[in-house]
């Protein structure tokens, strides 16, 4: 199995969950990682180079996708627009997506930089746009920026999911320490930053994501 691993904040409860579980060697000699970003992950899925991995939403539309993901109920803090000219951010076709979506311009940050732009860019909040939080002051509902999609292995996946979404994960002092110090943001911050992703894929969060497929369609369609 080659499961496609997003290294960003907002998975380290997958991450560090899937770590615990997969505790026999027999079975973590058969899953093998490959570390990108999400937009790539989505061509890696469809390719069928890896066999499952957090993909783009609006991608997620064409694979097998389970009921988990990334998810904001409000703001975000990692899915940013800077105002002024449009540009993309080359990692998440979703959040490009979002972004005009919700008829914005502007410089489109996510990850992991975005939340620690967000934290170091005070002075400039009010040209600081938080997708998630502007998608739900007008639609009042979540945002789904990820599905978990596979290609192999589904029942695996299935369950290993089923499980996750059953645990209360707590993130190791040493794994904070470490993502702190490769991105800037202290472990405060994480922590606070991830209060405010769930990853239960209800029948809100669906709606939310009909909703913004159908909205996505009619405003641009080369979106992928």
């Amino acid at each position: 199995m080659i499961f496609a691993k997003i290294d960003y904040i907002n998975l380290l409860p997958f991450e560090t969950f899937i770590k615990k579980y997969i505790s026999s060697s027999q079975i973590k000699g058969t899953i093998r990682y490959k570390k990108t970003y999400p937009a790539k992950i989505n061509v890696q899925v469809n390719k069928k180079r890896v066999n499952a991995g957090f993909i783009s939403s609006i991608a997620s539309q064409k694979e097998k996708s389970l009921n988990v993901g990334i998810v904001a109920q409000k703001e975000v803090l990692s899915v940013l627009v800077q105002k002024g000219a449009y540009e993309k951010d080359k990692e998440s076709a979703t959040s490009n997506a979002l972004c005009k979506v919700l008829g914005l311009d502007g410089k489109v940050i996510m990850g992991d930089k975005a939340l620690y732009f967000w934290h170091n860019n005070k002075e400039k909040k009010e040209d600081i746009i938080d997708l998630a939080k502007f998608w739900h002051e007008k639609y009042n509902l979540p945002f789904v920026f990820a599905r978990l999609s596979y290609n192999k292995h589904g029942e695996y996946y299935k369950k290993l999911t089923h499980n996750f979404l059953q645990t209360k994960v707590k993130i190791p002092r040493y794994i904070l320490d470490k993502y702190a110090k490769n991105t800037g943001v202290t472990p405060k911050q994480i922590l606070s930053y991830l209060e405010k992703i769930s990853y239960n894929i209800g029948p809100k969060e669906q709606k939310a994501l009909r909703k913004f497929f159908i909205l996505a369609r009619n405003v641009n369609k080369g979106f992928k």
